[in-house]
């Protein structure tokens, strides 16, 4: 992988993490760079997914953007489970 399609990764993981939230129902806790996060190692995992069980054929696929989207939803919502909750202050 080039650097240019390392960079093309990182974006399209962001824009992914920000779609998995989208799927995720509730009120969001956690940080966006959290999100950004759980979207870029989903969309790795995702396509690596892709290559194992043999679904891709070098470029992009759908079955490669379906894999990385769930996975995101997947990743957001465990994220979420273990993410602290804020707390309310009172005066």
């Amino acid at each position: 992988m080039t650097i240019g399609g390392l960079a093309a990764a990182v974006v399209l993981g962001a824009v992914i993490g920000v779609l998995g939230r989208l799927i995720v129902p509730g009120r969001p806790t956690m940080p966006v760079w959290l999100l950004m996060a759980a979207g870029v190692v989903a969309a790795f995992a995702g396509t690596g997914l892709v290559h194992v069980f043999g679904l891709g054929d070098g470029g992009w696929s759908p079955w490669e953007i379906l894999f990385q989207i769930v996975l995101a939803a997947a990743g957001v919502c465990l994220v979420a489970a273990f993410w602290p909750k804020p707390t309310r202050r009172t005066p």
